[in-house]
Parts: structure tokens; C-alpha cells; sequence
């Protein structure tokens, strides 16, 4: 199909298995944090396990999103849909037979290799069979796909953990991959069309830059994810981030060098100098290094430090799921229309949320909590849903469809680096604040400051996205 072919006859069959792909990608971000006091009692382990078993996973998902996005915009998209879905049925599988948490973070970090394979598909697809008015449609309909993938991955992890009596119920959440992943692998062969390149030429990869910045993402997320918040994390991690300013100079100045050749570099320069692709790509950063953090920390606290079920701390986030799943669709129609302002007020929102949070883990009685925290969760979601697949469509709305995959490559990959870096950070002073004060104070009370404390790391990192969203808002008002 030539990129300018529009509009494209089968684009809502194809946006729909995207969506699977992408749901069942989502899922696993988000399902496994439920279950990690489950797994740290049947597998053993420590705050470090626990860190890389979440990390790990996005680690190599971030670390593939740029080069498969780039190798997706040369090749056959569905071939590689394809390679990912039956990469993924397979790590699922050794993720769920893990006797340690080595065995499981081994596992977990090859399912994020296929994952960063099958991923950036489903973006450069959709900027492919869509344009116009019904891209922003389309991209608001995937918004509230990733939405009810992330609320709703807490309750299925839930939901396997107190069926499995709290021991080997987690296995389950690694199990229902399998069968997912290969009858959705089954739709792609029937259904997806093979959007090929109409000029079929050498591939290129830019090995050098693919190197480079591989070198430079893991020197940046490397000392974030071995920090845990215990006295004994080792402060020499911290000098990776001396290899990581060189590695990113030598890639960027690598990537200008090879364009200057005639050459197809990893990320082109001039992709970073459209200013609402730069500015989305900041926003997404900011916003996902404070969300994902949201409810990995609402989990733990309600779990470990309240003693409440896998299952009832899971849907505490079902208000989100639907209020987001409902607010996206909205987003994605009414976008066009009123712009960068939508996602400011999606922020405010979702600010006005995580404050919400604190004070009624501040001041609610137990028993109210969860019911509590599950209204509040509710408007963080109405907020959530207007910011994400809103920015999406801002972000990529001045990209030639022919790079689409690459572009929405580097804005899943900021997304990644802010999730794992936001939720290390979080994750450290969550557990900091759990070592400093268990020798004095009770239980709940330990857990409680540990979530406020965690919380104001949200707060910071949502109030920078609002900061990024309201510089693209003046830059689009000067540019018109």
C-alpha cells in the first residue's frame, strides 16, 4: 500500500487487531505489580528482585522500540507482528514456570524483547491506514484500549492471585498470554494486511547508531533500576550515568554524521526539531514516569501495609479503567477541535487525583479506603483519558505517514524510559521511607507515609508534564 492511498479500506479491521496486540502488551505493564507481594512470598527475594522484575520487562521493551520501529516503516509490519506474538506466547510460558526470581526476571526480560518487536507496529499501522479527522479517532480509541489495559491489569492479577489462594496464583497471569498471544497471532495471518513498502529497498539499521544508543539508554536506566530505597544499595551505580552524557553526544553526533552521507540514521535529527513532536515526546515522559508509579504504590500500600486482598486492591482501579476508557474515545473526537488545551485539562485532573489520594490515605478510617480511593481513582481517569490519546494525535500530527512507525518508536520509547525511571524513583523512596521508619512506628503507619512519599514523587513528575503542555500550547498560539 503506498502511504499516500487513503483512505485505506480495511483500516478499522486492522485498528482492531492493533488494539489486541497492543491491550495484551499494556496488560503485562501493569497486571504483574498486584502480584508481586505474591511472588516475592513463593519465590524469595528482595526489594532488588522486585525492582527488576518490573523494570527488566520494560528495560528491553524501551531498548527495541526505536530499532524495530525503524526495521517495521522497511519491512513487512505483519511479519514482524508475527515474530513478536510467538516470541511473546513462549516467554510467557517460561516467565510462568520460573522456580526463582532469577528465572523470573531472565523471563520477564525476554518478554519485553518481544514486546519491543510487536509494539511499535501497532503505531507506524495505524499512522498508516489512517488520516485526518479519523487518525485522531483512531488514536483515541487505542488511548482508551492502553487505558483499561493499565486499570484493568491490576484487577486480572487480582483476580489470578486470590484464585490461586495467594501462592501459585500469579503463574496465571503469565499463562493466559499463551493462548492470547497465539490466537491473535492467528488473526494477523487471516485478517492483517501486508502493508509492505511500495519501494522495496536495502535494509538499513544503522547498526553504529543502534549500538550507541542502546549503550546510552542502559547507561541512564541502569542505576534506576537497581535502586530500591534499602541501605544496601551500592552508590557506585550512580557512575553510569558518566557513561550515559558521552554515549548520548557520540549518538547524536553519530545519527548527523550519517544522514550528511545519504545514509537512513536510527532517529533522524530533524524528527526532534518539529516542536510538537518534541514537546509531546516530553509530556508523554513526564506523564508515564508519574502514572504507572499511581498504581504500583496504591497496590502495595493497600496490600501490604492495610492488609487488603490482592483481588479488592486490584479494583480499586476500575474507576480509572472505564472513566479513562470513556474520556479517550471523547479525547480522540474532540481533539481536533479544541487542541493542546484538552490535555491541560486532562492534567489538572489527574493532579487534582493524586492529591485526592493523599488525603485519604492521610485522614480516611481503614474501612473507607478502598471505596475512597476507588472515586478518586475515577477522576484520575477522566483526566488520564484526555491526555493521553489527545497528545498522541498532537505529537504525530506533523509526521510523514511513511515514518510513523519510527516516530511512535521514539514516543513508546520516552514513555518506557519514564516509566522505569519514575517508577525506580518512586519505588526507592516508597521503600527508603518503609526501612527508616519500621524500627518505631506501626505497620499502617509505616505504609502510609511510604505511599505519601511516593505520591509527592508523582506529584513532581505530573506537575513537569503540565509544564511541557503548557510550553507547546504558547509555541502552537505563536506559530498560528
Amino acid at each position: 500500500m503506498s502511504d499516500a492511498v487513503a483512505p485505506y479500506p480495511h483500516r478499522w479491521r486492522t485498528f482492531w487487531i492493533c488494539a489486541a496486540v497492543a491491550a495484551m502488551t499494556i496488560l503485562d505493564l501493569s497486571k504483574v505489580n498486584v502480584a508481586l507481594p505474591s511472588i516475592r512470598e513463593v519465590l524469595g527475594g528482595g526489594s532488588t528482585e522486585i525492582q527488576l522484575i518490573v523494570s527488566g520487562f520494560v528495560l528491553a521493551f524501551g531498548l527495541l522500540l526505536v530499532p524495530m520501529g525503524r526495521l517495521g516503516d522497511q519491512v513487512s509490519p505483519k511479519r514482524l507482528f508475527l515474530i513478536g506474538l510467538v516470541l511473546y506466547a513462549a516467554t510467557s510460558a517460561l516467565c510462568a514456570l520460573a522456580p526463582t526470581p532469577e528465572a523470573l526476571i531472565v523471563g520477564r526480560i525476554a518478554q519485553g524483547v518481544a514486546a519491543g518487536i510487536q509494539m511499535p507496529q501497532v503505531m507506524g499501522t495505524l499512522q498508516r491506514v489512517f488520516t485526518g479527522r479519523e487518525r485522531g479517532m483512531a488514536f483515541g480509541l487505542l488511548g482508551a484500549t492502553i487505558g483499561l489495559g493499565t486499570a484493568l491489569g491490576p484487577v486480572i492479577g487480582g483476580l489470578f492471585v486470590q484464585l490461586g489462594d495467594g501462592h501459585d496464583g500469579w503463574r496465571g497471569i503469565f499463562w493466559m498470554n499463551v493462548p492470547l498471544a497465539l490466537v491473535i497471532a492467528a488473526i494477523v495471518v487471516w485478517a492483517l494486511p501486508d502493508l509492505r513498502p511500495q519501494q522495496r529497498g536495502r535494509i538499513s539499521l544503522d547498526p553504529v547508531g543502534v549500538a550507541l544508543f542502546a549503550i546510552a539508554v542502559l547507561a541512564l536506566m541502569v542505576p534506576f533500576l537497581f535502586t530500591t530505597g534499602e541501605p544496601t544499595d551500592d552508590p557506585r551505580r550512580w557512575w553510569s550515568l558518566a557513561v550515559f552524557v558521552p554515549a548520548l553526544a557520540g549518538f547524536v553526533a553519530w545519527e548527523a554524521r550519517y544522514q550528511a552521507r545519504g545514509n537512513a540514521p536510527l532517529v533522524p535529527p530533524g524528527l526532534l526539531r518539529i516542536p510538537s513532536f518534541r514537546n509531546g515526546s516530553l509530556l508523554m515522559t513526564a506523564y508515564f514516569a508519574g502514572m504507572p508509579a499511581i498504581f504500583l504504590t496504591t497496590t502495595l500500600y493497600l496490600q501490604t501495609g492495610l492488609g487488603i486482598g490482592a483481588l479488592a486492591a486490584g479494583a480499586t482501579t476500575m474507576g480509572f479503567a472505564l472513566a479513562s476508557a470513556a474520556s479517550s474515545v471523547i479525547g480522540g473526537r474532540l481533539v481536533g477541535r479544541i487542541g493542546r488545551p484538552l490535555v491541560v485539562t486532562g492534567l489538572v485532573l489527574v493532579m487534582a487525583s493524586v492529591a485526592g489520594l493523599g488525603l485519604v490515605a492521610a485522614f480516611a478510617p481503614a474501612g473507607a479506603v478502598t471505596w475512597l480511593m476507588a472515586g478518586v481513582m475515577t477522576l484520575g481517569g477522566l483526566g488520564g483519558g484526555i491526555v493521553i490519546s489527545p497528545n498522541q494525535t498532537l505529537t504525530l500530527a506533523d509526521i510523514p505517514p511513511h515514518e510513523g512507525g519510527l516516530a511512535g518508536s521514539v514516543g513508546q520509547l520516552v514513555q518506557r524510559i519514564g516509566t522505569a525511571v519514575g517508577t525506580a524513583v518512586t519505588l526507592s523512596l516508597f521503600y527508603a521511607t518503609v526501612f527508616g521508619e519500621s524500627g518505631g512506628e506501626a505497620q499502617p503507619v509505616v505504609y502510609r507515609d511510604a505511599y505519601l512519599h511516593g505520591l509527592l514523587a508523582v506529584g513532581a513528575c505530573l506537575a513537569l508534564a503540565l509544564v511541557f503542555a503548557l510550553m507547546d500550547l504558547r509555541s502552537r498560539r505563536r506559530a498560528r
